[in-house]
């Protein structure tokens, strides 16, 4: 791909399926950390190119433990992209979250375990991640959501958990203790990748059902009902958002710095390979001679 895609959607609504969009082309990447989830598909959407990769893959095989997110950022960094959005079913742990309600949350509780939530295996790089959603992009797609007529909560805190099996009803009712809003998979560590590679991520959570603390009986027929409404109101809200991103505003936002002054390892103990190895997000702050600049 030779032209620069500046935004990216990461989820699991293939933009094949989308009407009033132009499919550009389909690019196969490989990374340090090596291929990402699938071939990442390049489309025009509201004039403008954006990057679409299935977090899961094509036919949602790859479990959230699984995801090569690592690979899928950098991929993304490598085309040029600076505005991540992505999408996500999860359950619900407030009443007021219903399914099919959207909630675009500010705040992350990690409670994975075996996943990869760097990419400086050999430096020591301390990004801040106190504000893990970036709040200019959530003001967009909170924005569209609610222009597409999509109940949409404001806010919340996203209690990422390991997974494949659900919660047992003991710690769904302690998530709801510490003030989660809702649970799910996958915004951890896509989050901490995005902060480390300077891009802008937010996400829009799409309830499906309430969790396992609620009295209520879930069935797979309701889950997928949920679920196929919410999918028409994501492709609603991806041609109604992308118009919509401030484009050229990238210097004044707070992920384009997020690495300025994280890296702790002194700039003559990084050795050439390593230099070499993060070029891609460290070039504007280490020169190849060793030096910070």
């Amino acid at each position: 791909m030779d032209k620069r895609v500046e935004i990216a959607i990461i989820g699991g609504s293939g933009l094949s399926e989308m009407e009033g969009i132009r499919i550009v082309d389909s690019v196969t990447m490989l990374t340090p950390f090596g291929a990402p989830s699938d071939n990442i598909t390049i489309a025009e959407v509201g004039g403008r190119l954006v990057a679409f990769l299935p977090r899961h893959g094509r036919g949602h095989r790859i479990p959230p433990t699984q995801v090569p997110y690592a690979a899928n950022i950098w991929a993304l960094k490598q085309l040029g992209v600076f505005w991540v959005l992505t999408f996500s079913a999860v359950g619900s742990l407030r009443q007021e979250i219903a399914p099919e309600h959207f909630c675009v949350p500010d705040q992350i509780i990690d409670r994975t375990r075996h996943r990869r939530e760097t990419f400086f295996d050999d430096l020591v790089v301390h990004v801040s991640f106190a504000q893990p959603f970036n709040a200019q992009l959530r003001q967009v797609l909170l924005e569209a959501c609610r222009a597409e007529g999509v109940t949409t909560h404001d806010g919340g805190v996203y209690v990422c958990m390991e997974g494949p099996a659900f919660s047992t009803r003991a710690e769904s009712q302690m998530y709801r203790a510490w003030g989660g809003d809702i649970i799910g998979m996958t915004a951890i560590p896509e989050a901490k990748l995005a902060m480390e590679a300077e891009m802008a991520y937010a996400t829009v959570a799409l309830a499906t059902d309430y969790d396992c603390w609620h009295e209520s009986v879930v069935t797979v027929e309701e889950v997928i009902r949920h679920m196929e409404r919410n999918v028409s109101n994501v492709h609603r809200v991806i041609k109604r958002v992308v118009p919509l991103i401030p484009l050229g505003t990238e210097a004044q936002n707070p992920a384009s710095e997020a690495l300025k002054c994280a890296l702790t390892t002194h700039a003559s103990h990084i050795l050439p390979k390593h230099r070499e190895k993060y070029e891609l997000l460290l070039a504007k702050y280490v020169d190849f001679d060793g030096s910070r600049r």
